[in-house]
């Protein structure tokens, strides 16, 4: 008896390939059909509470407890929409992710080099961009924001405290939305450094903390790939870092050309406020700085924070100079 062959992966068509199969008889091929791309989504139909009526997403994450209720639309970019919604902790910032083909940017494989993959077919359809490869694109740029934040956070880096997770499988569960704590108020919500009004003095603190978050940023090994003041915050007197999905590590063959390039944006950006400084000059800054010592991770009990979640105990380590703070399990770049 012959042996039998394997069926085939298609990643083109992003099914089992079984017209090599048993028989000589043409199989036909299961098609599904295809959805039309998810974008920008209007409020009202995160606000809706009819049934039937209510956006999934918003369902799912309010059945998880994250969140009771949308209350604003905040601001729209090139690959997400921000919301301010309310949950059990408190203001949230919600932030919903567009399907990658509708997104106005949409090749991210200059951050995704150097990215090790162990599963061939799943490599393959990201690299095909099937239906399969879009959705695990979809979910590993949400699951990286969530990480990279929970790191940064840990580390005591001025960046918005996640509020999902710490564990993957938590998180994982609100693709296509990544929730972190408001910064600001309802009412009063931190603006983006490029659109705050700084006097001269607010201006240079700004830009020394702007270069300071991108010291420590290269200090744990990455590069932002979007550092300007368009993703900076002002928040009483504080820069605050955000947007992190397309975090860089040097296992990155761009990285260098990234560090680079966010050394440029982050002098471009900051001549509106009357900084003007070198890109080379600031790079060796940035390097320089890298290499002195870290940021001291804040205590949650001297700061009236409250503590890491108790899950966090089962992926990380205490840290012993503070027994509030707790650095995560997952590899430091």
């Amino acid at each position: 008896m012959s042996a039998q062959r394997q069926p085939q992966w298609s990643a083109q068509d992003d099914v089992w390939d079984d017209t090599d199969d048993l028989t000589d008889e043409p199989q036909e091929r299961i098609r599904r059909p295809r959805k039309k791309p998810t974008g920008r989504r209007a409020l009202a139909d995160l606000t809706a509470e009819g049934e039937g009526e209510q956006d999934d997403v918003i369902r799912r994450l309010k059945d998880l407890g994250h969140i009771t209720e949308v209350v604003a639309e905040l601001k729209s970019g090139k690959e997400a929409t921000a919301y301010v919604a309310r949950g059990p902790k408190g203001s949230v910032l919600l932030k919903l992710y567009r399907d990658l083909e509708a997104r106005s940017f949409k090749n991210d494989s200059v951050y995704r080099a150097g990215q090790v993959i162990l599963d061939a077919r799943a490599k393959r359809a990201m690299e095909g961009r099937t239906r399969k490869g879009l959705a695990m694109l979809q979910e590993g740029w949400v699951n990286a924001e969530y990480a990279h934040l929970w790191h940064l956070w840990a580390a005591g880096l001025p960046v918005p405290e996640p509020l999902v997770g710490p564990h993957p499988f938590e998180y994982a569960q609100t693709t296509p939305a990544v929730l972190m704590r408001l910064i600001g108020t309802e009412d009063q919500i931190a603006p983006r450094l490029s659109d705050a009004a700084l006097s001269p003095e607010q201006a240079q603190r700004a830009w020394d903390q702007s270069v300071r978050g991108m010291a420590d940023l290269l200090r744990l090994g990455y590069a932002h790939g979007d550092y300007s003041t368009y993703n900076l915050l002002w928040w009483e007197d504080t820069v605050i870092i955000i947007d992190f999905p397309q975090l860089t590590t040097r296992q990155n063959p761009h990285f260098h050309d990234l560090l680079a390039r966010d050394a440029q944006s982050l002098v471009t950006s900051f001549r509106k406020h009357g900084v003007h400084a070198d890109t080379q000059s600031t790079l060796r800054e940035v390097q320089r700085r890298a290499l002195g010592p870290a940021p001291a991770p804040a205590c949650c009990c001297r700061e009236g924070r409250a503590p890491p979640p108790t899950s966090f105990r089962e992926v990380g380590f205490l840290c012993p100079a503070d027994p509030c703070f707790i650095l995560p399990a997952w590899p430091v770049p």
